[in-house]
């Protein structure tokens, strides 16, 4: 039977038994605790990806760093300066980690609900799909 996946996630932060997997441990609580609707997803053949209304970011350990890649954090507001990579890009914005560095939960929190809140705009204004006119029988 297929692992759900927070239970995947649980087990990738299990087996990166480095720092690497303490502050992705770290980034994960701070991101579920900045608001309960969020769900957890696995994607792209083994990244965790946290979603509510649509992807929020991306999580990922390298050999160097973790990465928080946002979907749309070329739209928010950043005011703690958390973002400090993909920063040339239009749509995409990352926070690296680096070994050492500190989570400073309190301005993730709100940088995801910025998040969230981005989403839940988008959700808004796109219209309703309509229903397609039946083609005529000949």
């Amino acid at each position: 039977m297929p692992m759900n996946p927070s239970d995947r996630i649980d087990q990738l932060i299990a087996e990166t038994t480095d720092w690497r997997g303490k502050t992705l441990a770290r980034v994960r609580k701070a991101i579920l605790a900045a608001d309960p609707g969020i769900v957890e997803e696995w994607k792209w053949m083994g990244s965790p990806v946290w979603s509510r209304d649509g992807i929020i970011a991306v999580g990922n350990a390298h050999k160097k760093h973790v990465k928080l890649t946002f979907a749309n954090g070329a739209s928010l507001t950043d005011p703690d300066k958390l973002f400090n990579a993909g920063l040339e890009g239009n749509k995409w914005r990352a926070i690296d980690f680096f070994e050492g560095d500190k989570v400073n939960e309190r301005a993730l929190k709100n940088l995801i609900r910025a998040a969230i809140d981005y989403n839940k705009s988008k959700v808004k204004k796109t219209p309703p799909a309509r229903p397609r006119a039946k083609a005529a029988k000949k």
